[in-house]
């Protein structure tokens, strides 16, 4: 029987058990996506043909006796900025309204011949400029477990769809949080590759030396998957690298139990016994994650970062830079439709006046001077050189313990509207998540509260820190806490 709380691995042993077929499940998810996104705006297209075409395809190879992998049949869901070969892609954004992709992103084509059924494309801020996908150019998506707050930001489409069970699993983009955040607020799991682990090759550029495509899934196990299949180098993307990811979704609760974690000692309120800049309940559901680690023999110490005071401003100068960079390309000539107008810049300024959004002009404006003449090295160069010392002192961090543990927000989700005017105080949310963004370590989200447990209130994530090429200890470390936590 299908039951909306599928994991990928229930949904494949119940497919090849028989339970249900591929084409029922697509049938039932698009259902399910018709009666709840209504309220929830996760989805800004649901390709139904297509996905029940891929299901009765996944179908005829059951029945004809043929291989059928782990990921044959699975309803996936796909963030608006990477491509889909003729499906329209505009990365939340007006000034792409009506462009269709010439090709498929390498982690789709990768899903796709893995058998995944790709029910649509996600809501998401604006050219993934945001902390709360209140910056989508066409809606606003509600939180599904309080449709009053915001699921989180720029994956928040792809996070909400998987709370909301109206996907097995997603696909979102994370350039300082972006995958993330939105899994903490939604109460799911969100995993951030290590740079270059994951093709960036049809991902629209935000910030091009932090971007990496990452799974939003219900289990640790899932989102190990999913990264598996997705992994690896690319001859399309020359920053992929190649990497040992065939292991990730083997399983040592032994070895998870002898690991060390570690906890960035100028992250820690030693009076209050809590990270700094944590809210109450924030502050509260770490302790219970961490004291579900301890009485299982896991083992937690301090590790100095003592860059790391400079993360948030780093990040923040150096993706304005790359970001304004990025978006010279969207001038209304290239990409877009473009009104007449009589002069070239004429046709530039309207064009990207009317196309842009808020928070897309702001992040131009202010890239635009930190690269400026006479400000580049006061701030661009100096943003990158703290960059490099940062990177150093996480890697000697992480020589010390197997992982290192933070909260992934300082905060629960908050109401809609509540900070959209307040750029700094949306900023300061990404003060968890940058650190990995900026070294290129991989990060795996994971709700203190188990997926389909019971509800207490908001959810709250946590973080796991990894080094790049190790991220099984990752994967361990989470599924371990999950089994803790059942």
């Amino acid at each position: 029987m299908l039951k909306p709380e599928l994991t990928i691995v229930e949904f494949h042993k119940r497919l090849m058990g028989r339970e249900f077929s591929a084409e029922e499940a697509a049938r039932f998810f698009i259902k399910r996506i018709d009666d709840l996104d209504g309220e929830i705006g996760a989805f800004l297209e649901v390709w139904r043909e297509e996905a029940i075409e891929q299901a009765k395809e996944t179908d005829r190879e059951i029945a004809a006796g043929g291989e059928i992998g782990i990921l044959k049949g699975v309803p996936i869901a796909v963030k608006d900025n990477m491509l889909v070969k003729g499906k329209e892609s505009t990365g939340g954004s007006k000034i792409l309204k009506g462009h269709k992709a010439q090709y498929d992103a390498t982690a789709v084509r990768k899903l796709t011949a893995a058998g995944a059924v790709l029910l649509g494309r996600t809501n998401m801020d604006e050219f993934a400029m945001g902390s709360s996908t209140e910056n989508s150019a066409w809606q606003i998506t509600h939180n599904p477990r309080d449709k009053t707050r915001v699921p989180g930001g720029t994956s928040g489409g792809s996070a909400a769809a998987v709370a909301a069970d109206m996907a097995v699993a997603a696909l979102g983009s994370d350039t300082g949080g972006s995958i993330r955040q939105p899994a903490s607020f939604c109460g799911v799991v969100g995993f951030r590759p290590a740079y270059g682990a994951v093709s960036r090759y049809g991902l629209m550029a935000a910030a091009s030396s932090f971007d990496q495509i990452g799974p939003i899934t219900k289990t640790v196990e899932d989102a190990a998957i999913i990264f598996e299949a997705i992994a690896g180098k690319d001859m399309f993307d020359a920053t992929s690298v190649e990497g040992r990811y065939r292991d990730v979704t083997d399983y040592s609760s032994e070895m998870a139990r002898g690991f060390t974690i570690g906890i960035p000692a100028e992250l820690w309120n030693e009076e209050k016994n809590a990270f700094k800049g944590t809210d109450e309940r924030t502050a509260e559901q770490m302790k219970i994650a961490r004291d579900i680690f301890t009485k299982a023999g896991v083992k937690f110490k301090m590790v100095s970062i003592p860059s790391i005071r400079f993360a948030l401003p780093a990040y923040y100068i150096a993706i304005f830079a790359e970001e304004s960079s990025n978006l010279a390309r969207f001038d209304g000539l290239r990409y877009g439709a473009a009104a007449e107008r009589k002069t070239l810049l004429e046709l530039y300024e309207k064009s990207r006046g009317e196309g842009f959004g808020p928070e897309v002009k702001r992040r131009i404006i202010l890239g635009t001077f930190v690269l400026s003449a006479g400000f580049y090295d006061a701030y661009y160069g100096k943003a990158q050189a703290a960059r490099r010392i940062i990177k150093r002192d996480a890697e000697r961090a992480l020589k010390e313990v197997d992982v290192m543990l933070m909260p992934t927000a300082p905060t629960p989700a908050f109401k809609i509207g509540e900070k959209i005017d307040d750029p700094l105080e949306m900023y300061y949310g990404d003060i968890f998540t940058v650190l990995p963004s900026l070294t290129g370590q991989p990060a795996l989200s994971l709700p203190v509260e188990p997926v389909g447990g019971p509800r207490t209130g908001l959810p709250v994530g946590f973080q796991l820190i990894g080094t790049a090429g190790r991220e099984t200890n990752l994967f361990n470390l989470g599924r371990f806490y999950e089994d803790l936590n059942k």
